[in-house]
């Protein structure tokens, strides 16, 4: 359920909700209680931009001694007003546009536990008014060593619909994209264990957001007249990250830390590192405090733009083009997300076990973007302050 928080993180990146959800499932290697998991979110961004409320639910389910099978199934709802891109007329307050939209979603995992290997195999399916992404994904974890080593190998793919029916498109666009992961964790000794994944990834179709526009004036049409045309991203990309994590308990203490580092980089030229540092704190039997800071900062795609005009781009705005974009090259955006950046992002989760059959949990973060360029106005970066409560009920 966890990596619901990052689908919320990057809720106008547009990004697969089933890839993300499904991908980061790991096969489970150990058998779990039968339990209902129900949380309400809502993510809030300063200065009245966008707002995500969230509830969903979970289920888990032991299918005799080695079998388990899951299901969670998410409402959410959408609104406010985000950047499109376009420079501003005066000052630094970018243009924005409002937004609205609901989001019903559910994915589905069943594993299996053979002797030495567990396969997890997953589906789900995300819609919006305008945009539906199906997702599935096979993942194996195999335990050698006496099982203080495990080598985890999965694949995930996504089939992506966009249909902007609020922009008068008159026909759908398609995304596909694989992601294949291959990772080892090996215990060190009972108190600490160390993780290293790499995952790589491709995507193909429709990749620019058709929100988004770039600002330009067009010399070759009329000099000194001003153009918004859409932007134009590649219809090709490939990614690859590498990811090192290290857990280790402090038995005198009570608690553990787990930290973590990852490397990304894309064929559109964002290279990002996030650190993450987390401590789980035990105070007797039935509370568990989980303070976390996490910090990421990217590079600016080869293709950002915040001034069009100085790059000596000609755009296209003929009404087909318009519609589309090309998907050929020269590619350029002004969406402020690929610009050169950082967050970071503060957070505290309480977790505090009632009986043996419930427990109740409680998230805050604060997460704030800055721009680093120089050049874009600080305007267009959001600061977010993300509520989640939640109880779970086993047996």
């Amino acid at each position: 359920m966890e990596s619901l928080q990052s689908c919320c993180f990057s809720i106008q990146v547009r990004t697969s909700f089933v890839a993300l959800c499904l991908l980061l499932s790991q096969p489970r290697g150990a058998r779990a209680e039968d339990s209902l998991t129900l949380k309400a979110q809502s993510w809030q961004e300063d200065k009245d931009r966008i707002r995500v409320d969230s509830q969903y639910a979970q289920i888990d389910k032991d299918i005799g001694t080695d079998t388990h099978f899951k299901v969670m199934g998410l409402l959410d709802s959408i609104a406010g007003a985000t950047p499109t891109g376009e420079r501003p007329a005066a000052g630094n307050i970018v243009p924005k546009a409002n937004m609205e939209d609901r989001r019903k979603a559910w994915t589905s995992d069943l594993s299996h536990q053979f002797p030495r290997v567990n396969v997890s195999m997953g589906y789900g399916v995300s819609r919006e008014s305008d945009y539906v992404s199906d997702g599935w994904s096979l993942n194996t974890v195999t335990d050698f060593n006496d099982k203080n080593t495990n080598l985890t190998l999965g694949y995930g793919g996504t089939e992506d619909t966009i249909a902007e029916w609020k922009l008068n498109w008159t026909k759908l666009r398609h995304k596909n994209g694989s992601d294949f992961i291959a990772g080892i964790t090996q215990l060190l000794n009972p108190n600490t264990s160390v993780t290293a994944n790499v995952v790589y990834g491709t995507a193909t179709g429709y990749m620019s957001d058709p929100y988004k526009i770039v600002s330009t004036t067009r010399l070759d049409l009329d000099p000194g007249t001003y153009y918004t045309p859409p932007e134009n991203r590649p219809e090709e990309k490939k990614k690859i990250s590498i990811f090192l994590g290290l857990n280790h308990n402090f038995e005198r203490l009570n608690g553990a830390i787990d930290l973590s580092y990852r490397h990304y980089h894309d064929s559109f030229g964002v290279t990002s590192h996030t650190t993450t540092l987390e401590w789980i704190q035990k105070f007797g039997q039935h509370v568990i405090v989980q303070p976390s800071i996490r910090f990421y900062r990217q590079s600016a795609s080869d293709f950002y733009y915040y001034n069009l005009d100085r790059s000596r781009i000609t755009t296209s705005y003929e009404p087909v083009l318009a519609e589309t974009g090309t998907g050929k090259a020269p590619f350029y955006s002004s969406d402020y997300r690929l610009s050169y950046l950082q967050t970071v992002d503060l957070g505290l989760k309480v977790v505090v076990k009632v009986t043996s059959w419930l427990s109740i949990d409680a998230n805050y973060d604060r997460y704030v973007m800055k721009g680093l360029d120089g050049i874009t106005p600080q305007d267009a970066y959001s600061k977010a302050n993300m509520f989640m409560v939640g109880v779970k009920l086993t047996r």
